[in-house]
């Protein structure tokens, strides 16, 4: 089945994407989702805008029948997104599991824009939480007026989902208190809200669905009951498998996030990712990436995220105090503060790794003056 396409609102949303500084997904891709719906043929669940193989390409990208190139959103290997999809096209739930820096919150932004059009029914997880996120609130104004109606209930963005068969997300869901977790266990289950103080319940329509992201690393998690564990598929995204793969990441959203901030083109930027990409990896993973020397990790997870902000602050400093080229100098002071979380265990990690490896390393002699000058 293909549908037509308004083009002047495509337009008129990735213009006023333009606009903002962190655009969502639906909006920043609005042609790319217009494209693969027009000549999106295949069967399509319920309330989706594309079908399942449509999603799928949206992600890992591809070129139409028409020569429209879809630009990959996730670098990883394909089984895993198919995965994923078809969970989502299933009545169960999609848990996204991984260490942070594994692009889990970026892949559920863009399945549920690739889904439902709509990325913005989020409960962004905190210790904070409270169950009115997941359930409903009240608009006490009304409810001390004329007592508890549906005109006083605030519908959660999971509740707003349910009506409407949309992709509702939660963020961080093992930062969220345990009490406050269970209360997805009756969604999930039921597929039923109930509203005790009105008699009533929301019944999810046909389309609902839930993705939510863990990971199990950082201070601060509440592990998830078996209960509602067993309510989800999980899918675990794995660190990139070689520095090439990881390169190739941080190069692409670097290109995005420094268009977004009108910051130059990268000019033979390729070096310093990778000698920043290398550090992290062999910093992560306790070992030279030849093999031959171990190094001790720090307390940091030194994810691919953090090497994005690392290259991204680079060339913003080598755009407005230096030439426009990235330079070791620029990106120094970033992988300090990266790797450097504990100000005494980390800096002798830190320490140790430049005198053993950077030093000795063939071509690496401006990046070692470089983080021995921000490291003294």
């Amino acid at each position: 089945m293909s549908v037509s396409v308004d083009p002047m609102s495509v337009e008129a949303r990735e213009n006023e994407s333009a606009e903002a500084l962190r655009p969502h997904a639906e909006d920043a891709f609005a042609g790319e989702l217009a494209a693969l719906a027009a000549q999106d043929d295949r069967p399509r669940p319920a309330r989706w805008k594309l079908s399942p193989w449509a999603v799928a390409t949206y992600l890992l990208g591809g070129t139409l029948p028409d020569g429209t190139v879809i630009t990959p959103k996730y670098v990883g290997p394909r089984r895993i997104v198919e995965v994923a999809v078809t969970t989502l096209a299933t009545d169960r739930a999609l848990l996204l599991l991984g260490v942070p820096g594994t692009a889990k919150t970026w892949v559920s932004e863009h399945l549920a824009a690739a889904v439902s059009g709509d990325s913005t029914l989020l409960v962004q997880g905190t210790a904070g939480t409270p169950e009115e996120a997941i359930r409903y609130g009240w608009n006490y104004a009304q409810l001390l007026a004329h007592g508890p109606s549906r005109d006083a209930l605030v519908p959660s963005p999971v509740m707003r989902a349910m009506a409407e068969g949309m992709t509702a997300r939660v963020e961080e869901l093992t930062r969220i208190p345990a009490d406050v977790q269970d209360t997805l266990i009756t969604i999930l289950s039921e597929k039923t809200l109930p509203i005790p103080e009105l008699g009533q319940e929301v019944q999810a329509v046909r389309g609902f669905n839930l993705i939510a992201t863990a990971n199990d690393r950082d201070r601060g998690v509440n592990d998830l009951s078996s209960a509602l564990r067993r309510r989800f598929n999980t899918v675990v995204l794995p660190l990139p498998e070689s520095v090439e793969a990881e390169v190739d990441i941080v190069s692409r959203r670097v290109d995005q996030i420094g268009r977004s901030l009108d910051l130059p083109a990268l000019p033979d930027g390729i070096d310093e990712i990778r000698r920043v990409v290398t550090v992290f990896r062999e910093l992560r993973d306790g070992v030279t990436s030849d093999g031959r020397t171990k190094v001790k990790s720090p307390s940091g997870t030194l994810s691919t995220a953090e090497a994005i902000s690392v290259v991204t602050n680079g060339l913003a400093l080598a755009a407005h105090f230096g030439d426009g080229v990235l330079r070791a100098g620029d990106v120094a002071a970033g992988i300090l503060g990266a790797v450097v979380r504990d100000p005494a265990a980390d800096r002798v990690v830190w320490q140790e790794y430049l005198e053993a490896v950077v030093r000795e390393r063939d071509g690496w002699t401006d990046f070692y003056r470089a983080c021995r000058e921000v490291s003294a």
